[in-house]
Formats: structure tokens, sequence, C-alpha cells
């Protein structure tokens, strides 16, 4: 079964927006969309292409009181995970204006989680399309997944998103 699952959270705003418009590309019956809060090991185990999606900045972010998220708990879980002949994606939401020097910083973080796994990492992407200064999301001159700018560029999302799923379905063989 070639199928994928489109992992998110948080369950509610712009990344469940982008979340449920990346799940719209594909055919219904190749895709699940579920919020990263329910998934475990056993889940994952069902799927061979993941997508994961998810936000850098957030009051979370910056308050002291932080408390564990769903990604933090998911995260704590990668080892647990058999990642072998998995493809994985993913995709980040930032704020390049008002956070230029950390836009889409999520998604190195993620990746750098990710990297010493057996998941085979697709979807990046070239970043000449957006103004930023600093990210950990961006590498030797791609992003390490798809960023996406709600706050400053919300007329730009659909176009990236389907281009971004377009070379997905090339990768995931769809």
């Amino acid at each position: 079964m070639n199928k994928t699952a489109i992992l998110y959270g948080p369950q509610r705003g712009s990344v469940a927006k982008v979340a449920e418009m990346v799940a719209r590309s594909f055919a219904p019956e190749k895709v699940d969309l579920i919020e990263v809060k329910k998934v475990g090991p056993e889940e994952v185990a069902r799927y061979d292409n993941l997508i994961l999606g998810f936000s850098t900045i957030g009051k979370a972010n910056w308050d002291s009181e932080h408390h564990d998220d769903d990604w933090d708990l998911f995260l704590t879980r990668v080892e647990k995970i058999n990642w072998d002949q998995k493809k994985v994606a993913l995709f980040s939401l930032g704020d390049q204006v008002m956070y230029p020097n950390h836009f889409v910083d999520a998604l190195g973080w993620v990746y750098d989680r990710l990297a010493p796994t057996k998941a085979q990492m697709v979807g990046f992407c070239q970043g000449e399309d957006y103004r930023f200064n600093e990210s950990a999301g961006f590498r030797e001159g791609v992003f390490l997944g798809l960023p996406v700018d709600e706050d400053s560029e919300p007329e730009k999302t659909s176009e990236r998103v389907n281009a971004w799923v377009s070379g997905l379905k090339q990768a995931f063989k769809e």
C-alpha cells in the first residue's frame, strides 16, 4: 500500500488549514489527515509516506510557562518508530516579516530529529521566493521542507502547496 499520512499540529488555525489544503491535493483514498497528538509508532507503521506539518513561532515558543505540545510528545517517540522505507516531507508555518531571523526554524529542528533515522527525506524547496534573514530550516540553498507564510503572504499559499505536492507525488510514486 502506498498510502500517505499527513500528521499535523496544532489542530486549529493555519497549520490545520494548510494540512487540509495538502490533503485535498491528493486522491482521498491515498491520504489520511491525522492530528499528531493521536499518533504513536504503531500508527506510523501503517504508512509508506508521511507529511509532517507544524508551526515555528507561537505563544508556546515564548511563554515562560510553556507546556509540552503535541509535537513535543511525538518527537520523544521518534527513536521508537521504524522509519526504514518511509518517505517523509515537512511543512512549517512561519512569519518572514515579524520573525526574519527565525523563519520556519522548526523545519530544521524536526529535520535534525529525523536525520539519524532511516527515513528518506523529500520535499525540499528553493528559497528565492522568500524574504528572510536566517532560518534553521534553510541549508545549502534549500528549505528542508515547504515554508508557508500565512501571516505575510497568504495569497501565495495555494500556489506553493500545489507546486510542492506535485513534487511529492513524484517522490511518493503516486
